[in-house]
């Protein structure tokens, strides 16, 4: 950690940028003379942007590069720094990317701040691409290509101590107590937002699940793997590179260790939703079988059940937590109530909370 980096991307200079992408190979013969930047994506704890960079000799370096930087909006900068979230994407970046056959932009700089409030991150440009949108679900293949690359992080880190070990992305107690002392009044405002627009019975599930929240958000010690903790559409860039790469997976600010079965219970709950993992279900779960086992690593449908129905609870917390902790915006109203109502059927439809019930 350096502390000295710029932490807005209005405060990177030519120089500096130049240095970068020279130590990153990316550069040898010119240096950068102008840098253009331009927001991207739709996340709501971090800014996203488009560098567009001219060189005194054209054509000597990448013309785009991509860079995330702590939000902008004070409460979700809080909200991102209390939950360790900036950190866990520069441990993934800086230490991990590089090792793992899962898709993502290669990095070229990351760094963090002591407090963890501030960060830069630079890495390649995916674009063009088509950006999954967590409102409209996604195809079938899509669904397939996810599924792929869930399995291509955790079978790749699956027991193996190098990641699974890192403390930078344990999951940290502390974290969890302060998230499960945040859940009932959270879950209390999610209930007052959504009143009218989820059925009666989700709702209650949804308010169980606040009175659960002691049990949902205890320890866990089911460490196999890496898993990427937000595995849905808006993360995912599909026909990334100009259709040269089917999908790459972005935002890796989630990112710890547990139950990879827990990444696919959450797709499949709060990412697609009901009407495409009703469908396909039986045949996504078997696929995510098939690549684990061609990672080496061999599971049957119940060795995932406990960690898929995690899944579906995971996805619903996170919707219910983010909707009460982050500024709150037209699109990210959607996407929270998107995300509750696939999560929450499929808690429902596979009885999810009988795993945290006592009587």
């Amino acid at each position: 950690m350096q502390d000295n980096f710029p932490a807005r991307p209005e405060a990177i200079n030519p120089d500096w940028l130049t240095n970068r992408l020279e130590a990153a190979g990316l550069l040898s013969v010119s240096r950068v003379t102008k840098i253009e930047h331009t927001p991207i994506g739709t996340g709501q704890v971090g800014d996203s942007i488009r560098f567009t960079l001219t060189y005194d000799k054209p054509g000597s370096g990448p013309r785009t590069i991509a860079g995330k930087f702590a939000s902008s909006d004070p409460v979700s900068r809080g909200t991102a720094q209390m939950m360790k979230l900036y950190l866990h994407e520069v441990c993934f970046y800086r230490d991990f990317a590089g090792e793992l056959p899962v898709t993502t932009p290669r990095p070229i700089f990351a760094d963090i701040a002591e407090d963890g409030g501030d960060f830069i991150l630079l890495m390649e440009d995916m674009g063009p691409a088509r950006q999954g949108n967590q409102l409209s679900s996604c195809s079938l293949d899509d669904a397939r290509h996810a599924i792929t690359q869930a399995a291509a992080l955790h079978g790749a880190s699956w027991g193996n101590a190098r990641f699974i070990g890192a403390p930078d992305i344990a999951p940290d107690p502390q974290i969890r107590a302060m998230a499960q002392a945040l859940y009932p009044k959270s879950t209390a405002t999610f209930l007052e937002r959504y009143a009218g627009d989820l059925p009666d019975d989700l709702l209650a599930i949804a308010a169980r699940m606040g009175e659960l929240a002691a049990a949902i958000f205890a320890p866990r010690a089911d460490h196999k793997c890496l898993v990427h903790g937000d595995f849905r559409l808006d993360n995912m860039l599909f026909a990334a590179k100009g259709g040269a790469l089917p999908l790459a997976i972005v935002d890796w600010q989630t990112l710890t260790t547990g139950d990879g079965a827990v990444d696919i219970g959450y797709f499949l709950g709060a990412g697609t939703g009901s009407k495409l993992r009703r469908s396909h279900e039986g045949e996504l779960l078997t696929l995510y079988l098939a690549e684990m086992a061609r990672h080496g690593v061999q599971l049957s449908r119940e060795d995932i059940d406990h960690g898929y129905k995690l899944g579906a609870v995971q996805g619903a917390s996170t919707a219910v937590f983010s909707a009460a902790n982050v500024v709150r915006t037209e699109r990210g109203d959607a996407n929270f109530l998107s995300m509750a109502t696939g999560a929450l059927e499929l808690v429902q439809d596979t009885d999810a909370l009988r795993l945290f019930e006592t009587t």
